[in-house]
């Protein structure tokens, strides 16, 4: 069951809303406390794509409890109706729980932070100009004074004193466990291989939402902390495979920007929140976003079954359209990104929209040049393929040639030759060839010329 339909159907708390059910438009958008170190964070998160299984040993918060103790409104809810931010009314619940959860993490954010905060909320008819202007009109260098900040210490009380307590769940025939390490969940998913693993459920959640499918066992990593980490070595950067996406943006970003960049647009904040890079690799979607950089990257995922593990380079693990090279009661544990030793590495994410969008082609590019002669080429699509795959033919054509136009135009060419994309809703088959091939010239013009804003004046919101 859903959070979404948790507080609906049992517990007649209806102010969440319902809209699209599959994590896009943000009406049922809630917040989770959850304690990080000892300290109590908040984090949005899409209530239609949260399973009841991942609440455990975590604060649940809804429009309902923001009514101050007084029956007065919200500091948040309040900036709504000064700026005149609700018309209709359906997505504001959303609008203000994300605004919330803003207040909290980024006290005195500016209007950037604001269009990340509220980039996965949807408004069909108010207009997002004075819903912005409500946000940014709570932004204070002084953390926002409410009923939860008088109740904090006692909040993390009681989320401390529930930690150690049985996680798992049963109704009826179903069952949800929920391991607390590494070796505990590799057991688990020995003895019972047929299992759902789930992390954030961005995606397995809409097997019950939109399909209306039955999920019998379901095995949660949400609990797994060992599986959270995000560690730079000497040489690599590894990531967790349960690790949130937001969490593992500030050292991605640190290495290779464009990468930061991409995981910026990465769906929504609410997703974000959630969803991991191990569940977009594990996925194996053809259009996942990051396992194309990976690809391009060198990266390694290391694989767990039982009390055996095993590491292999990421573009052999995906074989055909949603088949991996994950065997029986096998999980992703890590994914180990080798640290960049020349600043050589780009990415570039076409979509219909610029954010909560899925890719029509992701390009990711990292070309090693040696004066004037290319000497090593990684180049990896996503969109382009029934998987996520390198550009062999295009990259021949670059290594060992000179770094110019000629050069380019050849492997431009040869791209036409590495994929045969499928023509969907998203884009035509031609349209994604072309403008595969125009991302490599864009890769050409942006290192001849570091000073390049083409992407500055594309995104800016000022």
């Amino acid at each position: 069951m859903t959070v979404l339909n948790y507080l609906r159907t049992k517990i007649n708390k209806t102010g969440t809303k319902e809209g699209c059910g599959s994590g896009d438009c943000g009406a049922c958008t809630v917040v989770l406390g959850e304690l990080v170190d000892g300290q109590l964070e908040y984090r949005s998160v899409n209530s239609c794509l949260t399973f009841v299984s991942a609440l455990h040993g975590k604060q649940l918060i809804t429009v309902e409890d923001l009514q101050n103790k007084d029956k007065s409104l919200h500091p948040v809810q309040q900036a709504v109706v000064d700026f005149h931010g609700s018309q209709c009314g359906y997505c504001t619940p959303g609008f203000i729980m994300s605004m919330f959860a803003l207040g909290k993490n980024k006290p005195n954010a500016d209007k950037e932070d604001v269009m990340e905060s509220l980039a996965g909320n949807l408004c069909r008819c108010t207009g997002y100009r004075p819903i912005v202007d409500a946000a940014l009109s709570l932004s204070t260098e002084k953390p926002l004074l409410d009923q939860f900040a008088e109740l904090e210490r006692r909040t993390i009380e009681k989320l401390e004193s529930i930690q150690d307590k049985e996680a798992s769940l049963r109704y009826g025939h179903l069952t949800a466990f929920s391991p607390k390490s590494t070796d505990e969940l590799a057991k688990l998913f020995k003895a019972h291989p047929t299992a759902k693993l789930v992390a954030g459920g961005t995606d397995l959640a809409l097997e019950v939402t939109q399909f209306h499918r039955e999920i019998e066992t379901l095995i949660s990593v949400n609990l797994v902390e060992d599986m959270k980490i995000c560690e730079e070595t000497e040489d690599s950067l590894v990531i967790g495979a349960n690790l949130p996406i937001s969490d593992a943006y500030s050292l991605l970003k640190k290495h290779y920007p464009d990468f930061g960049e991409l995981l910026h647009r990465f769906a929504s904040l609410q997703v974000r929140n959630q969803g991991t890079i191990g569940g977009n690799v594990a996925n194996a979607s053809p259009i996942g976003d990051t396992p194309p950089l990976l690809i391009a990257l060198d990266a390694q995922i290391k694989l767990r079954c039982g009390d055996e593990s095993r590491t292999m380079p990421i573009e052999d693990y995906f074989i055909s359209y949603k088949v991996t090279a994950q065997q029986e009661s096998e999980f992703i544990e890590q994914i180990i990104i080798p640290k960049p030793t020349q600043d050589t590495f780009k990415a570039y994410k076409l979509s219909k929209r610029l954010d909560d969008d899925i890719s029509a082609v992701c390009g990711a590019f990292d070309i090693q040049i040696d004066n004037g002669v290319v000497t090593q080429a990684r180049i990896a699509f996503g969109g382009m393929a029934a998987t996520p795959k390198r550009a062999n033919g295009c990259e021949a054509a670059l290594v060992g040639q000179a770094w110019n136009d000629e050069t380019i135009q050849k492997a431009m060419a040869e791209l036409y030759n590495d994929f045969e994309p499928l023509s969907d809703f998203r884009a035509s088959q031609e349209y994604r060839s072309l403008t595969a091939a125009n991302m490599l010239r864009r890769y050409y013009i942006e290192t001849q010329n570091k000073n390049n804003q083409i992407e500055t004046r594309v995104t800016s919101y000022v």
